[in-house]
């Protein structure tokens, strides 16, 4: 299948979940010409405001293919990753990303992460959440045991 036949089975999960109670989003894994997971959104059917389509895929697929990391694979979302799904599939290695709708088509049925966007923007001391720093005298020391630790897996 080519990219255009991956992103219709995208596009059509996301349609599938609107009729059964999710939002408008869908979103599936592919490696070498297979499909190791598959996602819709689930924010308001699950109560989990991290239950976007990718996240979900990309979840399955690490469990799938046991590892944190999907080199080698394709997330392909019927709409273009807000920031928090695209940080994820950056976290996640994947080799590419491939979307049919875009933001501004997301933002015309009411899904507007331009607020996200400019968030991402504003200094801590100018967003709209506000953001501390407490700098303590041991905030460092986690990152100091991780380095410590003979038998971490690097990530």
């Amino acid at each position: 299948m080519d990219d255009a036949a991956w992103m219709q089975r995208a596009i059509d999960l996301a349609t599938a979940n609107v009729a059964q109670g999710g939002g408008p989003f869908g979103a599936l894994v592919v490696k070498n010409g297979h499909i190791v997971a598959t996602g819709t959104n689930r924010v308001t059917a699950g109560l989990d405001p991290t239950a976007h389509a990718e996240i979900q895929a990309i979840r399955q697929a690490c469990q799938a293919l046991e590892s944190f990391a999907l080199e080698g694979c394709t997330l392909y979302s019927s709409c273009e990753p807000c920031p928090m799904c695209l940080a994820a599939a950056h976290w996640a290695r994947l080799e590419r990303i491939v979307f049919a709708a875009d933001r501004f088509d997301a933002a015309a049925a009411n899904f507007d992460d331009a607020l996200l966007y400019d968030e991402l923007t504003r200094p801590l001391t100018a967003r709209r959440t506000p953001i501390h720093h407490l700098p303590l005298p041991t905030a460092r020391t986690p990152f100091e045991a991780w380095q410590a630790l003979a038998t971490k897996t690097p990530y």
